[in-house]
């Protein structure tokens, strides 16, 4: 039997790249965006709490669903199991790229 996919998103956010795990992940139907539904926190009793996972569970507890934009996103994994979601600091030059979502009208 197969077991059911988890995805590892990284995308850029104000600034910061955030890791987080997801259970699903589909093609938004606004156009530009992925939608990231059923989060996953690593719910294991640790003595050293991280404080970027902290932040992102409190920000995403409350959440039904994300929708991100395309070119937020660096990279999607599919994984056999979750890790520890975190926020990094932008050190290097990771930046969004800018996208033209705006269809091209080609005059005649």
């Amino acid at each position: 039997m197969k077991t059911k996919s988890v995805y590892k998103i990284i995308f850029v956010q104000l600034g910061e790249i955030y890791e987080v795990f997801a259970k699903q992940i589909y093609q938004s139907d606004m156009y530009g965006f992925i939608e990231v539904e059923e989060y996953i926190f690593n719910k294991d009793k640790q003595l050293v709490v991280d404080p970027t996972s902290e932040k992102l569970k409190n920000e995403f507890s409350k959440v039904e669903r994300s929708y991100i934009p395309i070119n937020s996103i660096i990279r999607i994994d599919e994984v056999n199991e979750t890790g520890e979601a975190k926020i990094k600091e932008n050190k290097g030059q990771v930046s969004p790229l800018p996208l033209n979502i705006q269809p091209f009208n080609k005059k005649d």
